[in-house]
């Protein structure tokens, strides 16, 4: 039956704990609230499930660990504590000592189990409390590990299971017995079995809103140019010449001139140069106006409503005190 470290069971077993590590947390006894040390590991069979608590007694015993069976224990999540039930000083120096080096096979259990294991004396089917102290007033046999001598029980309700002395008149014939081939936890199920009624936690959830935004493109604007043609019209006020002919009666018409004034002479030309002004119509570009184009943001504000859920604790005690912490 072959133990594994936690750790080396299942690297990522924080995640089946919501992220909390019972490694590491402190071990207090339980009524006196003595703390023993801190759980350093934790033992878990081929199947997973948690065996044995390997605590470090650094604040008992200097240097010391040994191996805390999980039905001998009580673990308070809200003062993140693990109580060890009914243990005392004298019973964890009376432990086998637990090493990495150390095989755990079954003589060692045995060993660890017979100080947790109760004697029942002469009484068969006695009721056990697991709240009492451990039996530490006999020691290990050095071959099976089984404690003998009058102690007090782990459990409740086993019977004719519990561990008988092997000797003298007070052996009982229906006595268990324990053998390396056929033995199961189930035998010892006071160690083993986690006692539901102080390891419950009950988890209470509600919902609520989460607000988050996303960025999404809702649109795209284009800004481009075009060309856009039209007649224009210009006045220009232009100047021509023009040459009018006139013809008057001089004031000495008929006066007699002398011979020589009369001479004619054939050929004679008379030129004025006559102008006139034409429209020049030229096409230039400037600058009409200026476009900037820019991005500002507007903020607002949306509101969105939904129905979320909440679970309350109610508690049925009628009578009986509770304490809520």
């Amino acid at each position: 039956m072959p133990l594994h470290k936690l750790e080396d069971f299942d690297s990522d077993y924080r995640n089946a704990f919501d992220g909390e590590d019972i490694k590491g947390k402190s071990v207090y006894t339980e009524g006196s609230d003595e703390k023993i040390g801190n759980i350093s590991d934790v033992l878990v069979d081929e199947n997973g499930r948690f065996r044995y608590f390997v605590v470090d007694l650094g604040f008992w015993i200097f240097g010391k660990k040994v191996l805390l069976p999980v039905g001998r224990t009580r673990v308070d999540h809200s003062a993140d504590r693990v109580y060890a039930l009914g243990m005392t000083r004298q019973q964890a120096e009376d432990l086998p000592e637990f090493s990495d080096r150390l095989a755990v096979d079954y003589d060692y259990e045995e060993k660890v189990r017979g100080v947790y294991r109760p004697s029942t004396g002469t009484t068969a089917n006695r009721s056990l409390d697991a709240s009492a102290p451990l039996d530490t007033s006999t020691p290990l046999d050095a071959t099976t590990g089984l404690g003998v001598g009058t102690g007090l029980g782990v459990g409740t309700g086993l019977g004719a299971a519990a561990y008988q002395p092997t000797t003298g008149t007070d052996r009982i014939a229906d006595r268990p017995t324990y053998d390396r081939d056929t033995y199961n936890y189930q035998q010892d199920s006071s160690l083993y079995d986690l006692n539901e009624q102080d390891h419950q936690t009950l988890r209470l959830y509600e919902e609520r809103l989460i607000a988050n935004k996303q960025r999404r493109k809702t649109g795209e604007v284009a800004i481009g140019k075009h060309v856009e043609t039209e007649t224009a019209r210009v006045s220009v006020p232009v100047d021509k010449e023009r040459v009018i002919v006139e013809r008057v009666t001089p004031a000495d018409a008929g006066r007699t001139v002398s011979p020589d004034a009369t001479a004619f002479r054939e050929g004679e030309v008379t030129r004025m140069e006559i102008y006139e002004e034409t429209a020049d119509i030229n096409k230039e570009a400037f600058v009409r106006e200026e476009v900037r184009v820019r991005k500002v943001v507007d903020h607002d504000t949306v509101e969105a409503r939904e129905t979320i859920r909440r679970e309350e604790l109610d508690v049925d005690a009628p009578n009986l005190p509770i304490e809520e912490r």
